[in-house]
């Protein structure tokens, strides 16, 4: 038996170069079998469990579901593959299908050389820690033979053809049944990805005229100068074809970006904001509460709180704001980067349900993207990545806390610090934001001096 343990989960599930580790086909047949171990055991000695499989449009995805496969079937579990599908289409089917897991190949918005694997349970929330470390301990492991089915006990796989249909249909419900998209010009970016046929059947199917882009995927194109890291693109198209919205998609469509009708991009914090004032008007806002991360703009914080709305941050990811907002028993929340979650439509970031809120609104309101989008003025902000030796506590290295003391101090509850230590690599990230923006570039230069003097 192998004593070393294999590290495979990150802040977002398990994610690395294809054909690398831990990206290798034989790791991920081993994970395959370890999710099917763990989910035997909890289940009913009657009752095969059932896994669903969805991906993106990477290369690498045929190559990796067959291996994740092979490891399921091994088991004696049973297989159901929906092919290119949303994460949150993953998400949606794995509750629509009853089943016990839902798995995604996709490494989300990074470049196709890139992929990764996230899970969700049965309920579509992704899985708890404990299981994560249950997989790294099994695939440690290096003999699987005892967990093996028997012969005629071996696990049979089948495709979902109406994954995306039943999707799209349920994605359309979110738009409430009096408005329409009649009269609407949208340019769509659906980044290459996964959602390139869903998206525009959504917003088409609802009555908007559709001008789409990045919807030619051939593998190796996804998020390729495209989507939602690029929304300079949209912008262009708006301008370009006139349309009333932009609306730009990551590769596994969890995150959306928007422009309004003058090409202007509007952040997920933006996004978040305008649907909170909303939600908070028909009292749909569930204890008055907003969940963020640390890294949105103190501008939402501070409209906000003049709006009697609660802003609580969580820590950087999904995952971490989705918890959050289960304990606090919140509707809507995400990230300045575009996962937005409404919580009472997905478990999950899902970035064409976060575009029909906000489409919704429009036509509630009668108010074009442009006015609708003057929830708040983004404070400035300085963002600087600094290279460490070492990650050790911040408050015992040397000066820095009177230094942050200072600095907050002279902030005055206009502006905030925040520091913390990325998780893939050797840097810590400071933020600065306040009202003047010499000022903060001074504070965040102090900072970024004080750690790379003492820890870089």
């Amino acid at each position: 038996m192998s004593t070393k343990k294999i590290k495979l989960f990150g802040t977002d599930g398990i994610r690395g170069d294809a054909n690398q580790f831990p990206m290798l086909p034989d790791i991920v047949i081993k994970v395959g079998k370890a999710i099917g171990v763990i989910l035997k055991r909890q289940a009913a000695a009657h009752l095969i469990p059932k896994v669903v499989i969805g991906k993106d449009t990477r290369l690498s995805g045929y190559m990796l579901e067959m291996a994740l496969t092979s490891g399921l079937l091994s088991t004696g579990v049973e297989v159901q593959l929906v092919g290119p599908l949303p994460t949150p289409g993953v998400s949606f089917i794995t509750r629509n299908m009853r089943a016990s897991v839902g798995i995604v190949i996709s490494a989300s918005h990074n470049s196709f050389h890139d992929n990764g694997i996230k899970i969700f349970g049965a309920d579509g929330f992704k899985i708890p820690d404990a299981m994560e470390e249950e997989i790294e301990r099994l695939v440690s492991e290096d003999d699987f033979s005892p967990y093996l089915a028997h012969h005629e006990k071996i696990g049979r796989s089948r495709r979902i053809d109406d994954a995306q249909g039943r999707y799209i249909v349920y994605v359309k419900n979110t738009l409430p049944n009096q408005y329409t998209l009649d009269g609407l010009r949208i340019v769509l970016d659906t980044a290459n990805g996964a959602a390139y046929k869903i998206a525009p059947a959504v917003f088409s199917e609802l009555g908007a005229e559709v001008i789409q882009i990045g919807n030619t995927p051939n593998g190796l194109n996804i998020n390729d100068e495209c989507g939602a890291l690029y929304p300079d693109i949209i912008s262009e198209a708006v301008l370009k074809y006139r349309a009333d919205v932009g609306i730009s998609l990551d590769g596994d469509a969890d995150r959306v970006m928007m422009a309004d009708e003058f090409g202007r991009v509007i952040n997920g914090d933006h996004i978040m904001g305008l649907c909170a004032l909303n939600m908070k008007q028909k009292g749909m806002l569930r204890n008055n509460t907003l969940v963020v991360t640390h890294m949105s703009n103190y501008g939402l914080e501070k409209a906000m709180r003049e709006n009697g709305i609660n802003l609580v941050r969580a820590e950087v990811g999904d995952k971490h704001v989705v918890d959050e907002m289960r304990r606090l028993n919140a509707s809507l929340g995400g990230e300045q980067s575009g996962h937005v979650i409404h919580l009472d439509h997905s478990t999950t970031g899902d970035g064409c349900i976060a575009a029909l809120n906000v489409l919704a609104i429009m036509k509630e309101t009668g108010k074009k993207m442009s006015e609708l989008n003057r929830v708040f003025e983004d404070v400035p902000q300085k963002l600087i990545n600094v290279k460490v030796a070492n990650k050790t506590s911040l408050d015992l290295i040397k000066g820095y806390p009177e230094l942050i003391q200072r600095i907050e101090s002279q902030l005055n509850g206009q502006g905030r610090t925040f520091v913390r230590f990325s998780g893939t690599e050797p840097l810590a990230r400071v933020l600065v934001e306040g009202n003047d923006k010499l000022q903060i570039d001074q504070f965040a230069d102090e900072i970024a001096d004080l750690l790379k003097n003492e820890i870089g």
